[in-house]
């Protein structure tokens, strides 16, 4: 009786990416079971009067292309 429904999920999907999330939902294992995700990284935050690093990089890469232009490098 399983497979009959599982046979008829599968033939109800329009196209192959159907197919495969309904086979993915079908065989995942429970919720119950599943490995807790761990918590997210947290973002950078400057201090006070500091640019995050990611800034100065781009800051740096702006005043490299400048000096570039200007025939300074």
């Amino acid at each position: 009786m399983i497979n009959a429904a599982e046979a008829a999920m599968y033939q109800s999907a329009e196209d192959d990416a159907e197919r495969r999330r309904i086979e993915a939902k079908l065989y995942a294992p429970p919720m119950a079971k599943r490995r807790p995700r761990g918590p997210r990284p947290p973002r950078e935050q400057p201090q006070r009067g500091q640019m995050p690093v990611s800034d100065a990089r781009s800051m740096m890469a702006q005043l490299a292309a400048q000096g570039a232009q200007l025939g300074l490098g």
